[in-house]
């Protein structure tokens, strides 16, 4: 079976689908990776990828939707605004996939399409040759009502008018797999799979044996954009909080500073997934992936609202009592490594998610789509 896997051109977007991708090749299926942008840079493994996304580009799409709508903007930039312009975002970069997406289909024939709900496109592909799909959420929002949005919007309508599918619309997915732990998101439909990150890379020694006081681990976005780096906040407010903390790549200029602090360390690169249950907390951005990363650990989690869904995911780890939502204050560092039910909750839906299937145990189910 050939099974096309589409993500949106973006490394957060891809890395979430990559442990399906690799069970479903490893129990012998052709897969062929469809993305672009700085996810053709995300490591793969075996599995063979194609740019799809040669002329899009996300920062010009970006600045281009947000002058058109200010005070969305604004609201988007605080994580204020739902999915209005998420919607408008992605309907753009989904209306420039399209065509792309097309061609691969017609010239690789998969029998199955697997896409996130952010890259409708692959949707659109599928249903231009009548072929399942499955839908895998990889973000903590959920995953129909972005899709529903996304291909809703006006500017991805054309790209439907294109593929004559403006009347019929894009079919429901055969499977539609969710990730989100129900205590956090909520009951939703579809079938719980167990979200997986890849581990594996060097740790320091220091980083592997205990610290004396608890340790904190501090990271930032990978994407630019304000609200992404917690560390200057981190290193400001490290004197007033008897714990160790750790940031991983900082910027050269909060690196200066953490010099000067008995209390802060710093280090490169290192695997998150293999360091936060090193940890007896983490301080991030509120990215999808940390976020889920940290719940997967069982570690207390502070989370920092800004652009994007990052509010929505802090808040959402806040109301289930797992993490914590807002500033990095020396009173928030501290409540993360004293307050044991935080500790608590936070184990609590670690054991959830390792309840949910592994990717591997759906292989079965999408193989018999074929």
């Amino acid at each position: 079976m050939r099974v096309l896997v589409v993500s949106a051109p973006l490394t957060g977007h891809l890395l979430p689908m990559l442990p399906l991708a690799e069970a479903l090749w490893e129990a012998g299926h052709d897969v062929l990776v469809a993305t672009g942008g700085d996810a053709m840079g995300a490591d793969t493994g075996e599995l063979p990828v194609i740019d799809v996304a040669r002329d899009v580009s996300l920062p010009r799409i970006a600045a281009r939707v947000m002058a058109a709508h200010p005070l969305d903007a604004r609201a988007e930039l605080a994580g204020r605004a739902g999915t209005r312009m998420v919607a408008r975002l992605f309907g753009a970069v989904n209306e420039e996939l399209a065509d792309s997406l097309v061609t691969v289909v017609d010239q690789w024939r998969p029998d199955v399409v697997v896409h996130e709900p952010l890259a409708v496109a692959g949707a659109l592909a599928a249903a231009r040759h009548d072929l399942p799909t499955v839908l895998l959420e990889n973000s903590l929002f959920d995953g129909p009502a972005l899709v529903r949005v996304t291909a809703g919007s006006k500017i991805m309508q054309r790209a439907l008018r294109r593929h004559g599918l403006e009347d019929r619309g894009l079919p429901a997915p055969q499977v539609l797999l969710t990730t989100g732990p129900p205590s956090v998101v909520g009951e939703r439909a579809g079938q719980p799979m167990r979200p997986v990150q890849r581990g594996g890379g060097d740790i320091p020694e220091w980083l592997k044996v205990p610290s004396g006081p608890p340790r904190i681990l501090v990271s930032r976005s990978t994407v630019a954009g304000p609200g992404g780096d917690p560390m200057p906040a981190a290193v400001a407010a490290a004197a007033e909080v008897d714990a160790e903390i750790v940031l991983v790549r900082p910027d050269p200029r909060t690196a200066r500073r953490a010099e000067g602090s008995p209390h802060v360390r710093t280090v490169g690169w290192v695997p998150l997934t293999d360091v936060m249950p090193l940890c007896a907390a983490i301080v991030h951005h509120g990215g999808a992936g940390t976020s889920v990363g940290a719940l997967s650990a069982g570690v207390p989690q502070l989370g920092v609202p800004g652009a994007g869904d990052r509010r929505h995911n802090a808040e959402l780890i806040a109301r289930r009592g797992a993490g914590l939502a807002g500033r990095v204050t020396a009173e928030a560092l501290h409540r993360l490594v004293v307050d044991g039910e935080l500790a608590a909750n936070a184990r609590e839906v670690r054991a959830e998610l390792e309840r949910m299937p592994p990717p591997e145990a759906y292989v079965p189910a999408i193989a018999a789509l074929d």
